[in-house]
């Protein structure tokens, strides 16, 4: 289980984070979504420890990650496909990772299998394309079999039959008994893979219900717009169209 209470991050004058109380339960998928520049990576990045909060707690199972003695064990994480080193190949590049994390060779082979990556396994990562990065990144947050998982935007960058195998995987993890707090920006892939949604914008708490709670005939988009009406930072066709 991931929780959070009352947590900040304030960079200067600007608040990242304001004041966030959440939970995202075991056995469910749950779905964190917002507006660009809304907080999100910032609140995921807290609770996996990268950052530190200018106020407020972030814990899975009941303690911060810091406190665990095996994290890789605790939390898979992916935050940014695009941050693992581009010289490395794929295979060292997760058998480091298990090393790191007292895990045997065989268990990056057979998650490099499990993903499709296995036919580029040697290439190096610099030279994968988006979408096998994500893959990539999805093995790396395997490597320990954790019991919670959390993904930013996982499905960026997948072509379909991507995006159904990482909505098959996260729905298998949480049937296992696993939390999983995923972010996107795509409500209808959304409205598909997660039990329940989270909505936050300027780093606020807007709300967070139910997929099944949703009005007969009204969409997770139609929710998710009404309730960040306000909060978009960055919205297109409210000024008026352009000068001329």
């Amino acid at each position: 289980m991931i929780e959070t209470f009352r947590l900040t991050k304030r960079h200067r004058a600007v608040a990242a984070v304001d004041d966030l109380t959440l939970m995202a339960p075991d056995g469910r998928v749950t779905g964190f979504v917002g507006p660009n520049g809304s907080g999100k990576t910032s609140t995921m990045r807290m609770v996996v420890g990268l950052d530190r909060p200018t106020c407020g707690t972030a814990s899975i199972d009941g303690r911060p990650l810091r406190e665990h003695r095996a994290p890789q064990r605790v939390v898979g994480v992916l935050l940014d496909a695009r941050s693992a080193p581009g010289g490395m190949t794929a295979r060292a590049h997760l058998r480091w990772l298990a090393a790191a994390g007292g895990l045997p060779d065989r268990r990056a082979d057979e998650l490099l299998e499990e993903v499709g990556l296995a036919p580029a396994a040697s290439r190096r990562i610099a030279a994968l394309s988006l979408g096998m990065r994500q893959r990539l990144g999805i093995a790396a947050a395997l490597l320990g079999d954790p019991g919670t998982f959390i993904l930013d935007e996982p499905v960026n960058g997948l072509d379909p039959d991507g995006v159904r195998w990482v909505r098959q995987l996260v729905r298998r993890l949480a049937a296992d008994g696993r939390c999983v707090l995923i972010s996107s920006h795509l409500m209808a892939e959304m409205q598909q893979t997660a039990d329940r949604v989270v909505v936050i914008g300027a780093g606020r708490l807007l709300g967070q219900f139910d997929i099944g709670d949703l009005a007969e005939g009204t969409s997770l988009e139609d929710a998710y717009l009404s309730l960040t009406a306000g909060a978009a930072q960055y919205r297109a066709g409210v000024t008026g169209g352009p000068r001329r």
